[in-house]
């Protein structure tokens, strides 16, 4: 049975994002299947998703499900300033704004009803004030928790409002597919229906013992939770990421292994400039994959010592390409990641002797200036010369 309580978090997640952005910018785009990016789709408008058109395909297959599209180039610094004016209106609708990501927040309006009506009130007055502001449509979940009130948008896309009031979550929840549980990916779905499993009010009816012999303690009672509406996480202002990573979507290739060195040290410097910018340091260095099939792995390595400086980080990144390349020739690969974990502050760094930063500190710093000066293409890497060193996706504050 679920507890009872306001339906009072909000979650508000911009429609197609990108593929919005250009379609508000120019109006023979409107309701039209438009696809952002080329050789890979970074966002498609839903014209184009009605096509089976999805983020993160090859171009060609995209534009071979949907022959009419029309192909734009991207636009970040476009995407950056709808973003900042958008996350602007939920700031002034509530103090309490958890973002996920450039195009999506948490937003708690339960202590509002005196001075902003009803939390269905505020959703629609939030989505009327988006539209009319920054031009772009939104859809927002209204629910008792985080889990339901993104379930809720996700089921209300596109341009949609969803509210699930608390007597009424069971007969919302439980007839969906169990992929709308945060943890069940294409595996997990696949594992669950060997078992007959396929709806989330089917995880709701087994106990917890069964899902934690089926996937193991952590998801199985992380799912348990969910399918039985218990999600106690707050929405919580100001919290730092416990990683910073960076991707790049490469294509299918074939990719040679200077290639793909070649990508690694270009994730490396844009991680490690957004560590020491944020003055992060953190101890993990994880090297994600994507190979054809559209499977992922990730490996990882912790440093005996925190750091955010380049060289170190790229030296285990690259020990972590090496390893995997004996798969990447037998899978091949779409996708490379780099991210460091296990942040923390760069002033409760420990100093070792001896106390002066060292020739690759200095580096480091003297870099930095010139990228914040004049760019980030004023130097780079000789192993960087003539390669396209990918698009930097604006990102929410480090």
């Amino acid at each position: 049975m679920f507890v009872s309580g306001e339906a009072s978090i909000l979650h508000a997640d911009l429609d197609a994002f990108y593929a919005s952005v250009e379609q508000r910018d120019d109006p023979r785009l409107r309701g039209r299947p438009v696809i952002v990016g080329g050789g890979v789709v970074l966002a498609a408008s839903y014209e184009a998703k009605a096509c089976g058109v999805a983020t993160a395909m090859g171009g060609r297959q995209a534009r071979a499900l949907c022959p009419q599209a029309i192909v734009v180039p991207p636009r970040m610094s476009a995407y950056a300033q709808a973003s900042k004016a958008v996350f602007e209106v939920f700031r002034q609708t509530t103090p309490l704004v958890e973002g996920l990501s450039i195009d999506e927040a948490f937003l708690d309006v339960g202590g509002l009803r005196r001075v902003s009506g009803s939390p269905v009130d505020i959703a629609v007055r939030l989505r009327r004030q988006v539209r009319e502001r920054v031009g772009l449509p939104i859809t927002v979940g209204v629910a008792r928790t985080k889990f339901l009130a993104k379930v809720a948008s996700g089921v209300a896309k596109p341009d949609g409002l969803l509210v699930v009031p608390p007597d009424r979550e069971e007969a919302f929840l439980h007839p969906l597919g169990v992929e709308r549980l945060w943890g069940v990916g294409r595996v997990t779905a696949a594992k669950l229906r060997e078992y007959g499993i396929t709806t989330v009010g089917e995880v709701a009816a087994l106990p917890e013992s069964a899902l934690v012999s089926a996937l193991g303690p952590a998801l199985g009672r992380h799912l348990h939770a969910l399918a039985r509406g218990r999600d106690p996480r707050r929405v919580v202002v100001g919290r730092r990421r416990g990683s910073i990573g960076s991707q790049r979507a490469i294509g299918r290739g074939p990719h040679t292994p200077e290639f793909l060195d070649a990508v690694v040290v270009g994730l490396v410097d844009r991680v490690t400039r957004r560590m020491r910018k944020a003055h992060r340091v953190g101890r993990t260095v994880v090297l994600r994959l994507r190979f054809a099939d559209f499977a992922r792995i990730s490996r990882s390595r912790t440093l005996a010592r925190p750091t955010s400086g380049t060289e170190e980080v790229l030296v285990t990144a690259r020990a972590l390409l090496a390893t995997a390349q004996p798969l990447i020739r037998e899978r091949g690969c779409t996708l490379v990641g780099v991210a460091v974990g296990n942040l923390d502050d760069d002033a409760t760094m420990q100093l070792e002797l001896p106390f002066d930063e060292g020739d690759a500190a200095a580096l480091d710093t003297a870099l930095d200036e010139v990228h914040r000066r004049f760019g980030t293409s004023a130097v780079t890497r000789a192993v960087m010369l003539g390669r396209d060193q990918g698009l930097t996706v604006p990102l929410l504050p480090d």
